[in-house]
């Protein structure tokens, strides 16, 4: 089985005169997660290890800030033999 890589979140900022960038911010070593929180007017995307210590931060402004799209770690199973959360029934596709 290949190790799992972690997370990835891609953002998209407004820079003013309708011209866009996108910012990517990908988990570099096995065992570490993304994660993305609001507040105080800035969107912040953090690399953290499996104990929680933060690798790195990005930072951005929340008025700037036009998408914000997470994506996952695949842990190599198919839709269909993932199990169901233990509050949603399975779908069975």
């Amino acid at each position: 089985m290949a190790p799992v890589r972690g997370d990835r979140v891609e953002i998209v900022v407004e820079l003013g005169g309708g011209e866009t960038r996108t910012y990517e911010i990908v988990a570099t070593r096995a065992g570490r997660r993304v994660e993305t929180t609001t507040g105080r007017g800035v969107v912040e995307v953090t690399e953290v290890t499996r104990t929680g210590e933060i690798v790195r931060t990005a930072r951005f402004m929340q008025t700037r800030v036009i998408a914000v799209v997470e994506h996952p770690a695949d842990d190599g199973a198919a839709p269909s033999e993932r199990p169901a959360p233990p509050d949603q029934p399975a779908l069975g596709f």
